[in-house]
């Protein structure tokens, strides 16, 4: 009997540390939850905690959140979007502050902003929040290296311009759409074709909203997860002479062609002239090919009896004049 006793004693403690522990792990987040009056019953905090593994303090304070602010989002709600992945607190502090604004925002598509946002530099809150507050963006952007974006007036002027855009949070078309580097490029490219448009810098510099209206009416927040508010331009500054300096880059490239060109004219002609020169030796050579061939016809000749001993002496004396007429000429050329 002894032991009996002592066997129901031990079970007696067992249960008893039990359900101390149980009290200690979930009493506390029963009593909050029901004391704030988002009732969760002990076997709901239980399967929470050891069947499924989620945080319960988590879940019971997000809830506690919802319902102090009119929103009806149960506990199933909240386990399904924390073991997707999503930012529970986070998710209900958005929406309340949705509700607040009196921006329509559901429970479904907040848990989509917080999942498409993770793992980025952006959040569910800061999304909400940028619905609420517009926030500037500076276009374009300093991270990126360059701070002016440059255009240049059809009268060849180069025109400098800051820009800052006021956005709004689309948060109905924010998953999905492109976000502020897409404004910061449309909002560039706006604000050079209106540069290049202008006659001239002095236009630009006179009618700096005139770029503002032109830009916000091409309607640049299509397809992106943000509303433009307004564009402003903060600096108007004027930039270098482009047309005057491709003026100069193009005289300079016809001139290095014409001076090409001209070194190609005179490399042919130096050739054609050494072609000449050529011709001339080959004639020369003839000449004295043909002047050889002279001496072995008239020694021929006098072998076979066509020319005389006589004829020969004749030969030589016309020859010899001929030499002294040449040198009587030469010496009469020089002393003249």
């Amino acid at each position: 009997m002894d032991i009996i006793k002592i066997g129901v004693v031990i079970f007696v403690v067992i249960l008893l540390l039990f359900v101390i522990g149980f009290l200690y792990s979930f009493g506390r987040i029963w009593i909050k939850a029901w004391a704030s009056g988002a009732y969760v019953s002990l076997f709901n905090l239980l399967a929470m905690k050891v069947l499924r593994g989620l945080p319960a303090s988590a879940i019971v304070d997000a809830r506690i959140m919802a319902v102090k602010a009119g929103l009806d989002i149960t506990t199933d709600d909240l386990e399904t979007h924390h073991m997707a992945g999503g930012n529970i607190i986070l998710t209900v502090q958005s929406l309340i502050n949705a509700q607040k604004a009196s921006i329509s925002l559901d429970w479904k598509q907040t848990c989509i902003i917080d999942l498409a946002t993770k793992g980025t530099e952006k959040s569910v809150v800061a999304a909400g929040r940028t619905s609420i507050n517009p926030k500037v963006i500076d276009c374009p952007n300093p991270k990126g290296g360059r701070t002016t974006i440059d255009g240049v007036a059809k009268d060849g002027i180069q025109v400098k311009v800051k820009a800052r855009v006021t956005v709004r949070s689309n948060l109905r078309e924010y998953v999905g759409s492109a976000q502020e580097e897409t404004i910061i490029a449309r909002v560039g490219e706006g604000i050079v074709t209106t540069i290049g448009s202008a006659e001239s810098y002095k236009w630009v510099l006179e009618n700096p909203d005139s770029i503002s209206r032109n830009v916000l009416s091409r309607g640049l927040d299509t397809g992106t997860a943000f509303e433009i508010l307004s564009i402003d331009i903060a600096d108007v500054d004027v930039g270098e002479n482009v047309g005057a300096v491709l003026q100069e880059s193009q005289a300079e490239a016809n001139k290095n062609m014409a001076q090409a060109e001209a070194e190609i004219r005179r490399a042919a002609a130096v050739a054609l002239e050494q072609e000449m020169k050529a011709k001339v030796q080959e004639m020369q050579a003839k000449v004295v090919e043909a002047q050889a061939e002279v001496p072995l016809a008239i020694a021929a000749a006098l072998r076979n009896g066509s020319l005389g001993v006589m004829d020969y002496m004749r030969y030589k004396n016309i020859e010899s004049d001929t030499n002294m007429r040449k040198s009587i000429a030469s010496e009469d050329d020089d002393n003249e």
